[in-house]
């Protein structure tokens, strides 16, 4: 049983850290206009022969900046690591619950969740740290 919980989360993961590489661009791509509206109305503009739009009908895309996809990439870090911390909590609790009383047993349940919550804490932590970082690095960039 323990083998089989092993194996789907081993499948899990892999196929987590397959999806990731390929949502990324896709998500820096879609950043730039999150509008359809917007990009209807500037191929209109630029079938009209107005120069200096983009597509978002800005004078500069939005959202393709550095600081924009380093936000996006961390929050799907933290979306996959808080995903895994989940399932080991469960995992964990599982495992406590059939211990049967075996203070080994139970022992390593009560660390797999402990770790799993310290995984969640950390993760949580690093969203508010990092998004800090880069509004004080845009704020800072902004101002000169």
């Amino acid at each position: 049983m323990l083998k089989k919980i092993k194996g789907y989360l081993f499948v899990a993961a892999t196929l987590l850290t397959i999806s990731v590489p390929a949502v990324v661009p896709t998500i820096a791509a879609s950043a730039a206009c999150s509008h359809i509206g917007n990009q209807v109305s500037s191929g209109a503009a630029t079938a009209a022969g107005a120069s200096g739009t983009d597509l978002c009908g800005g004078t500069g895309v939005q959202g393709t900046d550095l600081a924009s996809l380093a936000a996006k990439i961390v929050d799907i870090f933290s979306i996959v690591v808080g995903a895994v911390a989940i399932i080991m909590i469960i995992y964990g609790g599982f495992r406590y619950i059939t211990s049967g009383g075996d203070s080994n047993r139970v022992g390593s349940a009560k660390n797999t969740l402990i770790y799993a919550i310290v995984g969640l804490i950390i993760v949580a932590l690093a969203q508010i740290i990092v998004h800090f970082v880069l509004n004080t690095a845009s704020n800072s960039v902004s101002n000169q």
